[in-house]
């Protein structure tokens, strides 16, 4: 059974380029890295580091130090109907907690097949309004009001 605490990882490079990648299960879903955590007291940047891994083949701990970092914000959101059958009966919301990740420009991605089909780089503004859930768009357009200010 899946733990319904997750995170949400928005990956961008220093022009403010983000990356969305699109989910194998649904056609155009187009969202950031995300993912449950493992164990109940799984630490929530290692769950971040797991699964920007998992999902794209990018090590954070071969990045500089400090790319990765929490944005200090999460949500709580029902979990699609579709999808509660991952879960203990009866859990039907999921807490998710934002981070974001600074790569550098050339950084290659590769997908997990399993799990995503496309990715794209994309505009912070363009990426927020691609993505098929609204707070993930909320999480990237929170990210760059942040770099701004």
């Amino acid at each position: 059974m899946k733990i319904p605490i997750s995170v949400l990882v928005v990956i961008y490079k220093s022009n403010g380029d983000v990356l969305l990648i699109e989910r194998t299960d649904r056609k155009n879903f187009w969202q950031s890295v995300t993912g449950s955590l493992d164990t109940p007291n799984e630490d929530l940047a290692l769950a971040a580091t797991r699964e920007v891994f998992e999902e794209t083949g990018i090590a954070v701990d071969r990045l500089p130090e400090g790319a990765l970092h929490n944005l200090h914000h999460q949500i709580e959101y029902e979990i699609y109907p579709d999808w509660r059958y991952r879960y203990a009966p009866g859990v039907t919301k999921n807490t998710e907690h934002w981070f974001a990740l600074q790569v550098p420009n050339d950084t290659p991605i590769k997908l997990s097949p399993r799990e995503h089909v496309a990715y794209e780089w994309l505009p912070c503004v363009e990426a927020a309004k691609k993505c098929f859930s609204r707070s993930n768009g909320e999480a990237i357009l929170k990210l760059f009001s942040k770099t701004k200010e």
